[in-house]
């Protein structure tokens, strides 16, 4: 169970977050500083750091966040469910939430010291999801394969509705790639 403590403190974590994104956007990410970012969150630049190491972590703040809560959901499941029914609920329920981070997606697409930083970020989450699945009693493998396969399945959509410029119904795209992708996971 959540304290109030964590909650304000992931509160006051996404708004310096949606901050520094609004900065980053307006000004660029290489010219935006912790300085900037702090002043717009009002508080000082040590405040900023309480909260997020670099200015690149402040992109991904709501990441981080999904990724604990995706695991939390995961946990709440019927214990009955297939590990892949169970992302496919899941990741369905979070398309919503991942669709209103198309500026922060941008952003990181045209940042290379981002994209990299994405790549630990997911690494990090699929561990905690990984460890969602293990606790239901997926062996590792099973759980691992998964993991990587949903987060897989989710970077194709996003790449397809940037290939619509946003047309697309990105919800429809997820059933249809978890159908795609859904016999690997029959046994």
């Amino acid at each position: 169970m959540e304290g109030l403590r964590d909650r304000t403190r992931r509160a006051v974590r996404a708004e310096i977050a949606g901050r520094a994104l609004r900065l980053f956007a307006e000004r660029g990410f290489d010219a935006t500083t912790v300085d900037d970012i702090a002043r717009a969150a009002g508080m000082s630049k040590r405040s900023f750091f309480r909260y997020f190491p670099t200015k690149e972590d402040a992109v991904f703040g709501e990441l981080e966040a999904m990724g604990e809560q995706v695991a939390e959901e995961i946990a709440t499941r019927p214990p009955e469910e297939g590990p892949w029914e169970c992302l496919h609920a899941v990741l369905r329920g979070w398309e919503a939430r991942i669709t209103a981070q198309v500026e922060g997606m941008r952003l990181i697409e045209s940042t290379p010291a981002l994209r990299a930083r994405l790549l630990h970020k997911r690494d990090e989450a699929r561990a905690r999801i990984i460890g969602a699945l293990a606790e239901r009693g997926i062996p590792p493998l099973e759980a691992d394969l998964a993991a990587a396969a949903a987060g897989s399945a989710l970077d194709v959509v996003a790449r397809e509705w940037i290939r619509a410029d946003g047309t697309t119904d990105r919800l429809a795209l997820v059933d249809r790639v978890f159908a795609m992708l859904r016999p690997a996971f029959l046994s």
